[in-house]
């Protein structure tokens, strides 16, 4: 399977929401090889930054994100006993969005809430409903799972590593 690396937006403020719908940003997140699965590699200027283009980086597997609007918002909460529990969670909650009909593709995450003490997230997801006549079908993803998660949160780098079933 090819590296690949895509383009959406980002934006890190509900004032900066709407003006920042027409400015795209280098996406942060990349597809690595992995034995019958797919390792999800993003990072960012920061860890909520990371998740965030991890939960994309998710998405964009299922479709090519640059056909998707951002016509409907839903939000998550999610909980975890450690951060790695934290990330499980965090994508499993978002995957769980795209499974309930409608299937909702998600084309961007902005995590509202991100406690690294107590190990919580709320976080909104920005996409529409999922319609094969428009979003190229990908790859379904089954699962997210702890096979070889990673996380690294140090001065200068901030970045997560998860393995997903397909």
């Amino acid at each position: 399977m090819a590296e690949k690396r895509a383009k959406s937006e980002d934006t890190s403020s509900a004032k900066r929401e709407k003006e920042d719908k027409t400015v795209s940003q280098e996406q942060k997140y990349e597809y690595l090889d992995h034995t019958a699965d797919v390792q999800l590699h993003a990072w960012g200027d920061d860890l909520k930054e990371a998740f965030e283009q991890c939960g994309v980086a998710m998405f964009g597997y299922m479709t090519e994100l640059e056909t998707v609007e951002e016509s409907r918002t839903d939000s998550i909460e999610a909980e975890g006993d450690d951060m790695i529990s934290l990330l499980y969670h965090f994508l499993d909650e978002f995957l769980f969005l795209f499974c309930a009909e409608p299937y909702f593709i998600i084309k961007r995450i902005r995590i509202t809430e991100f406690d690294k003490i107590n190990f919580k997230i709320k976080a909104e997801g920005y996409g529409e409903t999922f319609d094969l006549s428009k979003h190229p079908q990908g790859t379904e993803v089954k699962a997210i799972t702890y096979s070889n998660m990673q996380i690294y949160d140090e001065e200068g780098q901030h970045e997560v590593y998860v393995i997903i079933d397909i």
